[in-house]
């Protein structure tokens, strides 16, 4: 997948569980995991905002683009 979800490295920085983060962004922990394994097709720009309030970061921290090979 050529966007990388930067998740667990934000929450490791920030010393927040994912449970801590589903209560403050209320989303279920499931989505969060979803997101965070880079197996969500999409996201809510209000659940974005809302991820990078709790995180106190910009989109870009948290998505990466990465180029695949032959791309």
């Amino acid at each position: 997948m050529p966007v990388k979800v930067n998740l667990d490295e934000l929450l490791y920085q920030r010393r927040m569980t994912l449970t801590e983060l589903a209560e403050r962004v209320d989303i279920t922990i499931a989505n969060l995991s979803i997101l965070k394994t880079g197996k969500a097709k999409a996201v809510r720009f209000s659940t974005l905002e809302a991820i990078c309030r709790a995180l106190e970061c910009q989109p870009g921290d948290l998505l990466e683009y990465e180029q695949g090979e032959g791309e």
